[in-house]
């Protein structure tokens, strides 16, 4: 089990700028012939810009990165992007997975974008994949391929009382392409009365060797926390049923604010946690640690 500790990161990606609404974050890890590539959001405060840009970058240490490119909003045409989500298929080409606001709504959607390098993501080529209803928005998938088959954990917002909207559970759905999926039901739900009573969206996940799965996730316990979930830790017995571990959050950021969207990249020797930490002064920072 990897939990972050916050004291032994380093900071990858800064914030756009200081003080609460400018975040780098919501990354995606992928290990690769011997670099990290790393896609992330970048958001500018409300009325500012909001989640304006994805970037894909690479690294050799996994700490310092280079820019590959940036999809912006208008790119995707979105109100605002949230956490995108980088893979690559068994036949060696990558895809994109981006989480897109509808204009004027709580909607939201994901599109793909395909490529044979991280460097050439066209996004005039995108498509939907998952592309919710009147009454559920999607986003922030969570991708991983075993056995031949494509498992996805998406974050699903009610949308029939907008002031509701927030609120978030995590459904489970399979795929033979990636492209075309099949929802289960909800994998991870809410725990009345806990910190994580409001919303969970499972960030990462990791099969054991019997098909069982640990599952990482951000909760909150309150609309106000919403943008500050903080981690917890969920297992079960196969992909599609998980509980969540704990009477507490396994881990957190300033002043028990914001550590979320955390991913787990395996490396040579151990593993890279990526994960996005509110800073003191309110900014979301993408930092990484070595295990």
């Amino acid at each position: 089990m990897f939990i972050p500790q916050p004291d032994r990161s380093v900071v990858a990606v800064p914030p756009p700028g200081d003080g609460p609404g400018f975040w780098a974050g919501a990354p995606s890890a992928v290990h690769r012939d011997g670099w990290i590539y790393l896609a992330y959001r970048l958001r500018r405060p409300l009325g500012e810009g909001r989640g304006y840009a994805v970037a894909v970058a690479r690294s050799a240490d996994g700490e310092r990165f280079e820019t590959l490119l940036t999809i912006t909003k208008e790119q995707m045409d979105t109100e605002s992007l949230e956490r995108p989500t980088l893979v690559v298929t068994p036949e060696g080409g990558w895809r994109l997975y981006l989480s897109c606001a509808t204009y004027g709504t709580k909607h939201w959607r994901v599109e793909v974008v395909e490529a044979a390098d991280p460097a050439a993501f066209d996004p005039a080529t995108s498509r939907v994949v998952l592309p919710g209803d009147l009454k559920t928005g999607v986003k922030d998938p969570v991708i991983v391929h075993r056995d031949g088959l494509w498992h996805l954990w998406a974050s699903c917002h009610p949308l029939e009382d907008p002031r509701e909207a927030d609120q978030m559970v995590t459904d489970y759905a399979t795929s033979h392409d990636g492209l075309a999926w099949t929802w289960h039901g909800t994998a991870l739900d809410r725990r009345p009365g806990a910190w994580d009573s409001r919303g969970v969206r499972v960030s990462a996940v990791r099969f054991d060797g019997d098909g069982a799965v640990t599952a990482y996730y951000d909760g909150r316990a309150s609309a106000a926390e919403n943008y500050e979930e903080r981690t917890g830790v969920a297992a079960g017995p196969d992909p599609s049923t998980l509980t969540a571990n704990g009477s507490a959050p396994a881990a957190s950021g300033h002043a028990g604010g914001g550590l979320r969207y955390l991913d787990i990249v395996p490396v040579a020797g151990g593993h890279r946690l990526y994960y996005e930490l509110t800073r003191a002064d309110g900014a979301h920072e993408l930092r990484t640690e070595l295990r």
